[in-house]
């Protein structure tokens, strides 16, 4: 009889603590969020600019998604002040998960090359995620190295389909 009384005090006090966890964790995301404009040019609409410095993350609640720009992994465009053979290109990895999916890595260059299996804009979960720029562009003096962990990115969402149910 007495470990009964022991095992349901003890149920008693978890679910008491369990109450206090969970809302210890609604206060706390009730902090007011502070959206810059300058960071994204209408994120509510489908198709505007959404802008990520080099290794930011953010979820994208209108989309059901978080999307990381992880780093750019190419950049051989024609440094300014150069006279280049090729205007070349600059590719920023992008890693994708969906609220029901796994994360995804998508490569989304500054340019369509198919040869050079350089596409602008990737497919994932009816959306179409396009990259509409790279900044900083690289200079003749300092050149690509010198601005890993500078660079932003913006990117364009689009819906292409009907949004994928989740059973």
């Amino acid at each position: 009889m007495m470990t009964l009384k022991a095992i349901i005090f003890s149920l008693g006090v978890l679910t008491l603590t369990n109450c206090n966890a969970q809302k210890e964790t609604k206060t706390s995301t009730k902090a007011p969020v502070v959206t810059n404009t300058k960071e994204t040019k209408n994120m509510g609409k489908e198709g505007s600019l959404i802008y990520f410095n080099e290794g930011e993350n953010k979820f994208l609640k209108e989309y059901d998604m978080n999307v990381t720009f992880k780093k750019v992994s190419e950049d051989s465009r024609c440094p300014k002040g150069v006279n280049c053979i090729w205007a070349g290109a600059a590719v920023a990895e992008v890693e994708v998960m969906g609220i029901a999916t796994r994360p995804v890595t998508l490569r989304l260059a500054t340019m369509d090359d198919a040869g050079k299996n350089l596409f602008s804009s990737a497919e994932f979960n009816s959306y179409t995620i396009s990259l509409a720029e790279i900044t900083p562009y690289p200079t003749a003096e300092g050149g690509a190295k010198a601005l890993n962990g500078k660079y932003k990115i913006g990117i364009r969402i689009k819906e292409t389909g009907p949004k994928p149910t989740i059973r």
